[in-house]
């Protein structure tokens, strides 16, 4: 069999995509392992959950560094430390810099909380609700220098009912994120997806 993939991902949070990631990555025939988990909030629940799971961690607080490529660079320094091929986004909630996804095009990937192109950023599910859309999802896209830009690699999607809370919708998307990612990431690690050239 072929070396798997070695994935670092990248959490704010709890990291239930983290947590998604990383139980799909315990089947023998996963074409990818977790090497790391990294988080720029020391105090987020996920870095206890990885740490149970017996994945190195790692942490930088954006306020002991002058500009956010200072950051973007020694968190590099990290990822090459753990030797990383493919970088996880789950709920990294941090604009990164032109020079860091650049220097990872082809091999970082992030997941969306909507259809895109439709509703980049922040409250996708209000933004979907208040528009009256009929039907929502979840996107694994490639990271690029623009703000959730990159090409789609899958897409998932969720009825919206009617009577739907942010909330309610953010549930049932959350379901189909943990499904999607983690074969979004298998079809990633195996070849069978990569960058548009």
């Amino acid at each position: 069999m072929t070396a798997k993939k070695r994935v670092a991902i990248l959490i704010s949070g709890r990291g239930s995509n983290m947590t998604a990631l990383i139980n799909a990555a315990k089947s023998p025939d996963y074409p990818a392992e977790i090497i790391g988990v990294f988080s720029n909030r020391v105090a987020a629940p996920g870095l206890d959950v990885a740490r149970a799971e017996g994945i190195p961690t790692a942490t930088l607080a954006q306020s002991s560094f002058a500009s956010r490529l200072a950051f973007d660079e020694a968190l590099t320094g990290i990822l090459e430390g753990w030797d990383t091929d493919i970088v996880c986004m789950a709920g990294f909630m941090r604009i990164l810099t032109p020079e860091f996804t650049n220097r990872w095009l082809g091999r970082a990937i992030n997941i969306h909380p909507s259809l895109l192109p439709a509703y980049k950023g922040l409250d996708t599910h209000a933004r979907a609700l208040a528009d009256g859309v009929t039907e929502a999802g979840c996107t694994v896209h490639f990271v690029t220098p623009g703000l959730d830009e990159g090409p789609a690699i899958l897409q998932a999607r969720v009825p919206v009912h009617p009577g739907d809370t942010p909330d309610d919708l953010a549930a049932r998307v959350l379901v189909e994120e943990h499904r999607l990612y983690p074969e979004a990431l298998r079809l990633l690690a195996s070849g069978q997806v990569a960058y548009p050239q």
